[in-house]
């Protein structure tokens, strides 16, 4: 599977920005798809993900109520949807997917940077105060 993230860009607090993952080489409908980010000096952290059915969705403690994951299998497309976006939540941002396909796990499996084997390239997301 190919990743290939899009729609970072520089925001004010509170704004907001749509990430995209266009996936190729095989369906994204198929996997858990992740959002992972990492910051200056820092690891990459776990922001999001989705199950491969896209009928389950997790977030970091963070994130939770201003992020969303979400799926357009029409497209082989993920998204990250950020809104009330803030400062500490500047980083270069990557999409990623599950080694294996049509996998459902227990929650905190889909936490694990592990559990992904393909990656995309990350797209900078500057959130301004």
């Amino acid at each position: 599977v190919q990743l290939q993230a899009s729609g970072g860009g520089l925001v004010h607090t509170g704004g907001s920005l749509r990430l995209s993952c266009a996936a190729s080489g095989r369906s994204s409908s198929d996997y858990v798809m992740g959002w992972f980010r990492q910051a200056p000096g820092k690891e990459r952290e776990f922001v999001a993900a989705i199950s491969w059915s896209g009928g389950s969705t997790y977030y970091a403690d963070s994130v939770k109520g201003r992020f969303a994951v979400s799926k357009d299998n029409a497209y082989d497309a993920v998204y990250l949807q950020m809104n009330s976006l803030k400062p500490e939540d500047t980083a270069v941002y990557y999409c990623a997917a599950d080694r294996n396909s049509r996998r459902t796990y227990t929650g905190p499996n889909y936490y694990a940077r592990g559990l992904y084997g393909y990656w995309g390239q990350g797209t900078q997301v500057t959130v301004s105060s």
